[in-house]
């Protein structure tokens, strides 16, 4: 746990706490956070407040002594529900406005990890409950050194795999097969396998309608063949398997042919201009030390989309956050799913990656951009041009 950091940013962030709580580890973040073993699942509440200004006080009930184990600061032993509601009182003894995993209207639900009764109970003693969030993001979204050169790996060997996965499709058609979007999935597998690579789930492998369902994943029963003249999209991530890798999350798509429609041409050009507008509007107010939001970058991406007609096809936030999980704690790129008001921070980050879904077929794209202390950047290739096969 790092107490001086934390307490620093309480301070910025003009709080008088942080106050930690979990039940039968409902909340990872917390664990992370806090350095906190997971081996042993609570079965009765445990707090531990995080002063501004001070030391930690903790609270366990009687019969689990132990599950705060060695974080610094003493600890207040409860049995009864009276007692619990008595030691709450001594752990915001003192305190205005305190920060929990908490958020308002759930807009955030990565973060809202305490239960409404919970808060409830936090309010009850009088201090006022706010939004962890920005902390979140500051204590768990944000990357080493390392974790930036392991993200880059990644991002090295999936675009090396992505180059191969599309020359193998385009060899089989030319040849006068019709390979299956399950088989480009297992080999996608298969070579992160080999590559030393993990992910938990994909890739997305769809063509013609089935690239239009942003969550589409072929499986061996359910699966179409991909012939010529096709659409086909391919939504890519993985990490290293190593202890702290982060992810790399991108997509690419392709027409199955040499002359593609002039309708899939203005969708895909649609969704490239949309992107690099996004890029854009980080890389710009980065260089210019301006702040920026996550809904301000979900703005500058879906005004392209809405002003050439398609508005209503972009059916998802601009990009999510990129951690140690795919989609990770930090600051969403999103004005439409709901309104994510927390800085794009620096050692953070995060995907862009709008879409347009017509019935017939769908085109999105995808990069990763991570924020420096002063510049931002695109993490891996871009895909410029349709890719023709």
């Amino acid at each position: 746990m790092e107490l001086h950091r934390i307490q620093q940013e309480l301070r910025a962030q003009k709080l008088d706490g942080w106050l930690f709580f979990d039940h039968h580890q409902r909340d990872p973040l917390a664990y992370r956070v806090l350095g906190l073993p997971t081996t042993t699942v609570p079965t009765r509440r445990w707090y531990y407040m995080i002063p501004a200004q001070g030391e930690p006080l903790g609270m366990v009930h009687r019969i689990e002594r132990g599950m705060l184990g060695d974080l610094p600061g003493a600890r207040i032993p409860y049995s009864s529900w009276t007692e619990q509601v008595g030691a709450l009182r001594k752990l915001t003894a003192g305190m205005a406005r305190v920060a929990m995993q908490y958020s308002p209207l759930c807009a955030i639900p990565y973060v809202s990890m305490v239960d409404a009764g919970t808060v409830e109970l936090v309010r009850s003693v009088g201090v006022e409950v706010v939004s962890s969030a920005e902390l979140i993001q500051s204590f768990e979204a944000r990357w080493t050194p390392e974790a930036l050169e392991m993200h880059l790996e990644a991002g090295r060997r999936v675009d090396r795999i992505r180059h191969e996965a599309f020359a193998m499709v385009r060899e089989r058609l030319r040849a006068g097969a019709a390979p299956q979007e399950v088989e480009v999935k297992n080999f996608f597998r298969e070579r992160f396998a080999k590559d030393g690579l993990i992910t938990d789930h994909g890739p997305i492998v769809g063509v013609n309608a089935n690239a239009s369902d942003p969550h589409y994943e072929p499986t061996e029963a359910n699966t179409t063949p991909i012939r010529k003249g096709d659409w086909l999209l391919i939504d890519m991530w993985a990490k290293l398997d190593q202890p702290g890798a982060v992810y790399y999350d991108v997509t690419w798509t392709a027409f199955c042919g040499d002359k593609p429609p002039d309708r899939m041409r203005t969708v895909f050009d649609t969704v490239k201009d949309a992107r690099d507008a996004a890029i854009k509007r980080v890389i710009d107010a980065s260089a210019a030390g301006e702040p920026l939001c996550g809904y301000q970058v979900d703005d500058a991406c879906r005004a392209v989309i809405a002003s050439r007609g398609f508005g209503e096809y972009f059916t998802h936030r601009t990009g999510h956050s990129i951690g140690q999980e795919v989609h990770g704690s930090g600051a969403n790129m999103d004005n439409l799913e709901t309104h994510d008001e927390r800085r794009v921070a620096p050692w953070t980050c995060f995907s862009i990656e709008p879409g347009i879904y017509l019935p017939e077929f769908g085109v999105r794209s995808e990069v990763n951009m991570f924020i420096g202390e002063k510049d931002a950047r695109v993490t891996g290739e871009i895909q410029r041009e349709m890719l023709l096969l």
